[in-house]
């Protein structure tokens, strides 16, 4: 059964009388502040888990090098 606009005004109206303008307003305002902070929480981890992915292959690209530059010199 499929809601009729007069059903879907009467619920609106009635949210509107319990929680007033300024409280729905001031809830969408948190919706979008958590929101934010969850992308910015997000941008910071993939930021992060990228640091920590260079910071891991730079000593072992070095210790490579140092194997093969040992090669050549020992050969």
């Amino acid at each position: 059964m499929q809601p009729s606009i007069w059903q879907i005004l009467i619920v609106a109206a009635l949210v509107l009388i319990l929680f007033g303008r300024g409280r729905i307003s001031e809830m969408m305002g948190d919706v979008g502040k958590g929101i934010k902070s969850f992308k910015k929480g997000i941008t910071e981890e993939e930021e992060s888990v990228k640091a920590a992915t260079q910071i891991d292959s730079k000593p072992a690209d070095i210790s490579a090098e140092k194997a093969t530059t040992s090669d050549k010199t020992a050969g």
